[in-house]
């Protein structure tokens, strides 16, 4: 009995210092190959652009509505719309429709790639592949429109190609304006006008 004990007491002790042993040398093993950390260099982070990120923010499926003086229904949609870099700056937008509801009865559809918006002036300007589209059977094309967002008054600085019940035209230049204050509404093609007339078909 005497020599069991004796024997259990050299096991418990043997363990006493194997143990530590043990222990200490995991230690070691990991300090050995954990990376070397330079504390000269700064901790990682992400590379963002706080600037881009807020320049990004924006509204989904935004609308304007309002209606001219003269009774004109206006409205914008467009699929994305972003702030300005100033609290006060213009508001650009990205897949563009609006439509032009006329007290005659005429409608007047456009559609655009993008557009800018400025509050302060009431105007938009819209831009690339712009398309206007009339009830009274004119589909027009151009490059930048130019329009008030609170009176009957839209302008292509530039080229446009059209066609319509009198045939395909060019102009330098295409007016939407309230003719004389009173509501009604007139289309003018100006500055070096090419019409290629196509008469009716009457049939045999």
């Amino acid at each position: 009995m005497a020599r069991a004990d004796n024997t259990y007491s050299r096991v418990v002790a043997g363990m006493k210092v194997l143990l530590p042993l043990i222990a200490l040398g995991l230690l070691s093993t990991l300090f050995l190959i954990s990376r070397t950390v330079d504390p000269s260099k700064s901790v990682p982070v992400a590379q963002v652009d706080v600037e881009k990120r807020a320049q990004d923010m924006g509204a989904s499926n935004p609308s304007f509505a309002g209606v001219t003086d003269t009774g004109d229904e206006i409205r914008f949609d467009a699929d994305i719309a972003r702030p300005g870099r100033d609290v006060d700056g213009p508001i650009t937008a990205d897949a563009v429709t609006a439509q032009i509801r006329l007290v005659a009865g005429t409608i007047v559809d456009i559609t655009a790639r993008t557009a800018e918006f400025n509050q302060r002036a009431m105007q938009a300007q819209l831009r690339g592949d712009v398309r206007i589209t009339t009830s009274t059977g004119y589909v027009i094309d151009t490059q930048r429109l130019d329009t008030d967002l609170d009176a009957l008054n839209a302008t292509t600085p530039g080229t446009v190609t059209a066609t319509g019940p009198l045939g395909d035209l060019t102009a330098g230049q295409m007016v939407l304006r309230n003719a004389n204050g009173d509501g009604a509404a007139e289309l003018l093609f100006t500055e070096g006008v090419k019409l290629i007339y196509q008469p009716p078909d009457v049939g045999d």
